[in-house]
């Protein structure tokens, strides 16, 4: 990569991906940036993964210019996602799911948004506009109910925070990765994706940056690892450990 500063980072974090990478999502990813007008780096962020991962996108971008990997243990996607997004150079920083359930390409829906002075925007699947595919009802029904807790316990007027698709401006990005409380740190057991998107959006709603929810296609990608009542329980748990780090004075500047 060239001393300059790349105008777009690509966070994409990954734990225990080897049946996505066989699908060639990554091939997708390098196909887009190859024709972008404008430099652009790409940072594949290992959450510890069991399985070959690691190993598979390690050898896939040897050859590839402004591609690399950070193995991480496993702490869970937070950490994951805060880890590149903190490393990464560029003017604007996305981050992306590894199965790409939000093709890369929809980034061309947000930036815009960035070039009208907003700090952040963010992938929405439930604004006028948007195209969800092939989610089983009970996953849909799911994310409304906890999109209706969400936006009464710490972020109203957002109707979708768990979208894995987010692009920020560089200096935004860094100051919101660098105050996580909840997800600040730890080691994880699980396959956890967790709240860490609500922790996001809390503080910088608290801190007056500008959000735009920008609607984007999505298809559903099945997985083994979303465990609906446990997780449920979980995000709710730290959903209440977010408004305490709040009381506690743990986002203020």
């Amino acid at each position: 990569m060239s001393n300059s500063r790349p105008f777009l980072s690509i966070v994409i974090p990954a734990y225990n991906e080897a049946e996505n990478f066989k699908q060639g999502v990554l091939d997708e990813v390098h196909e887009y940036i190859s024709r972008l007008p404008y430099e652009s780096e790409v940072i594949v962020v290992d959450d510890g993964s069991e399985d070959k991962t690691a190993d598979l996108v390690e050898r896939w971008i040897k050859n590839k210019k402004h591609w690399r990997l950070i193995r991480n243990p496993h702490k869970g996607k937070a950490r994951a996602v805060a880890d590149g997004v903190l490393q990464a150079g560029g003017e604007f920083i996305l981050f992306t799911d590894f199965d790409q359930a939000t093709p890369i390409g929809e980034i061309e829906k947000l930036l815009p948004f960035m070039e009208k002075g907003y700090e952040v925007a963010i992938g929405s699947r439930e604004v006028k506009g948007s195209r969800r595919e092939h989610e089983p009802s009970y996953r849909h029904i799911m994310g409304r109910a906890w999109n209706i807790l969400v936006q009464a316990v710490a972020i109203p007027g957002i109707r979708d925070t768990q979208c894995g698709f987010k692009l920020f401006e560089r200096k935004a990005a860094h100051e919101l990765f660098a105050n996580l409380s909840v997800y600040a740190d730890g080691e994880e057991k699980e396959a956890y994706t967790g709240a860490f998107d609500v922790e996001l959006l809390f503080i910088a709603q608290k801190r007056g940056f500008q959000i735009a929810e920008v609607p984007v296609y999505w298809k559903h990608v099945e997985t083994s690892r979303v465990h609906p009542i446990r997780d449920s329980i979980r995000m709710f748990a730290d959903l209440l450990r977010i408004r305490i780090a709040d009381l506690t004075g743990k986002y203020d500047k």
